[in-house]
């Protein structure tokens, strides 16, 4: 099967992933007000226009296509297995952005088939550039410079750097350490910057015990992480669904290198009572 071509929605997406970059830098470290939204999750007046500037960018390059977005998510009844579909997270990491920290990001993904294939995760502070597409590979590009991705081939368990969140570590996280003998654990705040990393061969794995986070999470993550070699599925190690309107991940994450996500797994099974979302 041939690869579908494209090149000009990867450079639309970096292009408006930058942009919205900018937009989120304006307002890094000011007092901004924070509202609250669904869930008690916060959000920003960056949130907001980070994400009307690539809502409105995609919507100009591809009309046809189905785009939704963390604060405009109002189109995802729409979405069926076939749709051409972009998920767009403005600003993940809202917490890292609102403490003036560096670990939030700008993601874009676009999903073919119900499956993730082009990605972009930008992190403005610093700007490093994470890209993913058919026929590219993962890329980091980065002070003008790019490299190709590639995860590590680390098969233990035991062996595994774990990436863990800032802002909503579980105490889960440390049975999953004991159960699997980790001792190496780095923080990170947003979802697409920890999977950058695995997709960098920065660290090896990300569990995710927690039923809060969304398709526009992990889509472009996903499509960098699977382009570098990695897996990612849920805490049952079934694919994550981009063709349901609830757009929830209802059942956890784990990210990996792919060399040691079926030993995570298996190694994994004696919590999963304990891990899995109520």
């Amino acid at each position: 099967m041939s690869q579908p071509n494209l090149s000009r929605e990867l450079e639309v997406a970096r292009r408006l992933a930058v942009e919205a970059g900018a937009v989120a830098l304006r307002y890094h470290g000011t007092d901004l007000q924070v509202d609250k939204k669904a869930g008690d999750e916060p959000v920003t007046r960056a949130d907001r226009e980070a994400s009307a500037l690539i809502v409105a960018g995609l919507t100009e390059a591809f009309p046809e296509d189905l785009v939704i977005s963390e604060e405009a998510p109002e189109r995802a009844g729409e979405l069926t297995g076939s749709t051409r579909a972009w998920f767009v997270d403005p600003i993940d990491g809202t917490k890292d952005f609102i403490r003036g920290e560096d670990g939030f990001a700008v993601m874009i993904g676009l999903v073919l088939d119900g499956r993730p294939r082009l990605g972009v995760v930008y992190q403005p502070v610093g700007g490093r550039l994470y890209i993913a597409a058919p026929g590219v590979g993962a890329r980091l590009i980065h002070e003008g410079t790019w490299r190709d991705l590639r995860c590590s081939p680390t098969s233990a368990p035991s062996a595994c750097r774990l990436v863990v969140s800032r802002s909503h570590r579980s105490t889960k996280i440390d049975r999953v350490k004991e159960v699997l003998a980790i001792d190496q654990e780095v923080g990170q705040g947003s979802v697409g910057l920890k999977i950058g990393m695995l997709a960098a061969d920065e660290v090896d794995l990300y569990v995710n015990p927690s039923d809060k986070s969304k398709a526009w999470d992990t889509c472009g993550p996903e499509a960098i992480l699977v382009e570098a070699g990695g897996r990612i599925t849920d805490l049952d190690g079934e694919p994550l669904r981009y063709d349901d309107a609830g757009l929830w991940n209802l059942k956890g994450l784990v990210a990996s290198n792919g060399a040691s996500h079926d030993a995570v797994m298996s190694g994994l099974q004696p919590l999963m009572g304990e891990l899995m979302p109520a």
